[in-house]
């Protein structure tokens, strides 16, 4: 998207916030990228923030309306869509937060009871999960989900051949075509054997749970449609990110099973487990298919990061939970990628990449990388507008309120941001799969106080929301001079 057309929605987005509250917003900032091509923004007013969202796909915004009414009527916790123009693709919805279920397992991995709250939060999402299947489904119009109606044979083809184009072939992993296809029309015949008369979330994976307020929310639904119950557990507990052990994911499906069969009498555990790992391989396939689209096609190497993991599981599946089918060539291919990522690139702790990211004075000079490696980037934000030639600014810094929502409020701040915080992300990514220990980040300006401590702290934010990355802050000028000293 080009900043001629993020400035045109940002303008829409100012406009049905008002029209919505009667007041302007004060102010409008984008959210950082994700998976999907729908962009978020953040819009505060006067009492509060709201969620704005633009998506040119109008029959996946229909989708997302319509799953979403169906959700809430069920008793789910979902976004509320408080004003809408849908024939322009724009939403205001109900703002939750920051916090998703991968943050909180992140803050709670190293704490002494870390596993008890990992399993306790896994288990209070396993409880939301009848609502969601079986209830969210009574009734449903499924002819508005989008693209396809039902997880039918089609749509695991597609999967399945998204693993095949969009990763094997990338990497030039070695494979004969018919006996991969013939692979997947075993898998395929036996999947479709499953019940498929449930709701299927699609992406029920930790980015799209929320917590909000003491309470669990879902968001992103709108790939959802009628499919088997097995699925959305396979992509909740085999989601690389999260670095669960299968002992923790056997069991969270032992209480998935307990729960459906305390709930339901004609759920049949038998039957259930009979077809679930035949989800997880296609799960897995998909999510893998995901990463090397998104990494190799769209050059985003975020999406890199969770290959290494991905694949040591797909691996270890074959062995410990093989499917009962005489497969001839899919093990070889799990096997020559896995061996494209030794056991040292799958540790979730450990070798990890430290950033750190400097504010700093010309006047001084720039910072010294203390890490020995030496490189990284230094950006110059002496061309932007300078809040610190403004009297109400002068005692201030980069860190007080009034600053930065007189600078988030800039469009050369943003347009600064947006490219050099791409620059970075491409060496983030990088960084992580050649395992380097360490970049760092300077941001100058004349004074070192208001405009690199700004862009510092929105970086620091940035990384730490959406890597797997240490993120070290440091501002030269407020930490020699703290404001009042």
């Amino acid at each position: 998207m080009t900043m001629a057309e993020t400035e045109n929605i940002t303008r829409q987005l100012e406009r049905l916030f008002e029209k919505w509250s009667g007041r302007p917003p004060r102010s409008v900032i984008p959210l950082p990228a994700s998976g999907s091509y729908r962009q978020y923004y953040r819009i505060r007013g006067e009492e509060g923030s709201v969620m704005g969202m633009y998506n040119g796909d109008l029959k996946e915004n229909d989708s997302f309306v319509a799953i979403g009414e169906q959700l809430r009527q069920a008793g789910c916790n979902v976004p509320l869509i408080l004003a809408s123009e849908p024939e322009k693709g724009l939403y205001l919805e109900t703002d939750l937060g920051d916090m998703t279920l991968l943050d909180y397992l992140k803050t709670v991995r190293e704490e002494e009871n870390g596993l008890l709250k990992t399993l306790d939060i896994y288990k209070r999402v396993i409880d939301c999960m009848p609502a969601l299947q079986v209830e969210g489904g009574r009734g449903a119009d499924y002819s508005r989900c989008h693209p396809r109606a039902e997880f039918d044979a089609q749509s695991m083809m597609w999967d399945m051949n998204y693993f095949k184009y969009c990763l094997l072939k990338p990497l030039k992993i070695r494979f004969h075509e018919q006996d991969l296809e013939t692979d997947f029309r075993l898998i395929l015949e036996h999947l479709l054997e499953a019940p498929r008369d449930h709701f299927m979330y699609r992406d029920f994976q930790s980015r799209n749970i929320m917590l909000h307020e003491g309470k669990l929310f879902f968001i992103d639904f709108q790939g959802g449609r009628k499919g088997p119950l097995q699925y959305d557990l396979a992509s909740l507990l085999y989601e690389a990110k999260t670095h669960l052990g299968e002992d923790i994911r056997e069991q969270l499906l032992g209480y998935y099973l307990e729960v459906f069969e305390k709930r339901y009498p004609w759920f049949s555990r038998k039957q259930f487990l009979s077809r679930y790992y035949g989800f997880v391989y296609l799960r897995l396939m998909q999510a893998m298919g995901a990463y090397g689209f998104r990494g190799f096609t769209e050059h985003k190497p975020l999406f890199l990061e969770s290959l290494p993991y991905a694949a040591g599981i797909l691996n270890a599946l074959l062995v410990s939970h093989p499917l009962p089918l005489p497969l001839t060539c899919l093990p070889d291919s799990a096997a020559q990628l896995s061996a494209l990522y030794p056991e040292r690139h799958r540790q979730a702790q450990g070798d990890r990449l430290t950033v750190t990211v400097c504010s700093f004075s010309y006047r001084s000079g720039i910072p010294v990388d203390g890490s020995g490696h030496g490189g990284g980037f230094v950006f110059d934000c002496r061309a932007l507008t300078n809040p610190g030639r403004l009297d109400e600014f002068a005692a201030l810094t980069g860190k007080d309120k009034a600053v930065a929502d007189f600078l988030g409020d800039r469009d050369d701040m943003k347009s600064f941001m947006k490219y050099s915080f791409k620059l970075v992300e491409q060496a983030v990514g990088v960084y992580q799969l050649r395992r380097f220990s360490s970049l760092m980040v300077c941001f100058g300006c004349t004074g070192g106080r208001h405009r690199s401590v700004y862009v510092a702290d929105r970086l620091a934010e940035f990384l730490a929301e959406n890597y797997d990355v240490d993120v070290v802050v440091r501002h030269t000028e407020i930490d020699k001079n703290p404001p009042g000293a």
